[in-house]
């Protein structure tokens, strides 16, 4: 069959997404420290935007529009040609003399400023130059401090750090054990007996017994198996104790202080405050600035565009960039009227939650509040991505609202939240030395909310909340 070339003209429909409309996507699944950063990006690149003064009036901004254009060619000259040291040095606070003293801090940068929070390997680095090691010793030393992992273990053994040197093992091992003395003690063990044991030492615990607990018996304490341990060493149950106390008053990860991770602070995007018998929704905005058109650009710019010749890229690139102004502008608006929809729709659904707590949380699906403010569940899924809301109880991420439900036996549903809730509370409760199993909290609930659940939800509600099963929570003394 021959191939031909034909032209068919065929209507159909498809969706765009434009980049003002990716923006606006964008725009609604950003955090509020994103969203400030993206703000304040776009106001260094857009030369059309600006953040407006909350006291400033439009009466002030057409008179400086107005004393723009009302300078003459010798006014122009003359604030070019100003000798503004020599004016501003009669009225600074320092003379022109001590300018000059001033530059090498200004030059700094603000991250200059702060000491950086020390390494672990620095911190070892700096210990391993300042002891009496040789050139050769040092070497190993660097190479034993560069394969510790966060928890400060060793993660190679002495046998490759031999061979990748080429140098005894037995040399190896002598600067380890005094890298081990290190501060902090401990470090640089190869496993966490080692480094109970090297601590022991270091603090001159010189009892048999406390080494027999971490050589043999570490397993054991974590089991709760006190009967075997006090049948094997042959001591009380009170001298036990005493070895445990001095076990726990030791360090079993000596690098996690010197973590590189830093701590993250979260500010709510709204707050929720009860006022009298109602609550009052309030979106936080510190940080994000009020954004609004340039005047002077917008007025003063396309005008003089217009009056030159061959000015078509400029004016084109001044209403792009005017597009680009307003969208944003448009957009920021959008995101939080839609921001404060969800909210009140939130509050609504969940109005027991704010006035009693967690306990009372209701099952709630992302349909259920799209179909009461009139949005798609994507849209309400991207606006309760990384947000989080300040109530009465706390602090929660929004999605911490929407949760499965248990069907009770009058037929109403408790929120999965709930149950969570309960079963730390049942747990906080509980005796320590006769903790409750997963089955006997899942009788206690099917009692006293009258769900039905499984002892396997029980023990997932209870990994989730990072909670330990009986026989580790089990008290010993």
């Amino acid at each position: 069959m021959a191939l031909q070339l034909k032209q068919q003209l065929k209507l159909s429909q498809q969706l765009v997404m434009t980049p003002q409309l990716q923006q606006a996507i964008k725009l609604l699944q950003l955090s509020r420290t994103e969203l400030v950063d993206l703000v304040q990006q776009e106001l260094l690149e857009n030369p059309l935007l600006e953040e407006a003064e909350n006291n400033e009036s439009i009466e002030k901004i057409q008179k400086a529009e107005d004393e723009f254009s009302e300078f003459k060619v010798e006014e122009e000259s003359l604030i070019k040609n100003a000798e503004w040291e020599n004016y501003l040095g009669q009225f600074s606070s320092f003379s022109k003399d001590y300018k000059e003293l001033e530059i090498p801090e200004e030059i700094l940068s603000v991250e200059a400023r702060y000491a950086p929070k020390p390494s672990l390997e620095g911190h070892l680095l700096w210990q391993l130059n300042l002891a009496p090691f040789t050139e050769k010793q040092k070497e190993i030393g660097r190479e034993i401090i560069g394969n510790l992992d966060s928890r400060g273990y060793l993660t190679v053994s002495t046998s490759e750090i031999a061979s990748s040197l080429d140098v005894k093992e037995e040399e190896v091992e002598e600067v380890l054990k005094r890298i081990q003395q290190f501060d902090p003690i401990g470090i640089a063990s190869r496993n966490l007996k080692e480094c109970l044991l090297v601590q022991l030492k270091h603090f001159d615990y010189d009892d048999p017994i406390l080494n027999l607990l971490v050589e043999h018996h570490l397993d054991d304490i974590e089991k709760r198996k006190i009967d075997n341990i006090l049948k094997k060493l042959g001591i009380s149950k009170e001298k036990l104790h005493e070895y445990i106390e001095i076990l726990k008053s030791l360090d079993p990860y000596p690098g996690s202080q010197y973590s590189n991770e830093d701590v993250v602070y979260i500010s709510p995007d709204v707050y929720v405050f009860k006022y009298e018998d109602d609550f009052v929704i309030l979106l936080n905005e510190d940080g994000i600035p009020n954004l609004r058109l340039n005047p002077l650009f917008e007025e003063i710019e396309i005008k003089r565009g217009r009056k030159k010749k061959n000015s078509s890229k400029d004016i084109e690139y001044l209403q792009e960039k005017m597009r680009s102004a307003v969208w944003l502008i448009k957009s920021l608006q959008q995101r939080q009227r839609t921001l404060y929809k969800v909210v009140e729709s939130i509050l609504y659904f969940q109005k027991d939650f704010f006035e009693k707590g967690v306990s009372c949380l209701k099952p709630l699906t992302l349909r259920d509040v799209a179909e009461y403010i009139g949005m798609h569940e994507s849209t309400i899924s991207r606006v309760t991505s990384n947000k989080y809301i300040s109530t009465p109880f706390g602090l929660f991420e929004l999605k911490f609202f929407f949760n499965s439900g248990l069907s009770t036996k009058d037929g109403s549903n408790v929120g999965s939240e709930s149950i969570r809730a309960r079963i730390k509370e049942i747990i906080d409760a509980e005796d320590k030395k006769k903790p409750l199993s997963d089955e006997a909290i899942a009788k206690r609930l099917q009692k006293e909310l009258g769900v039905s659940i499984a002892r396997r939800t029980v023990a997932k509600y209870r990994a989730a909340l990072n909670i330990p099963s009986s026989s580790r929570r089990k008290k010993i003394f």
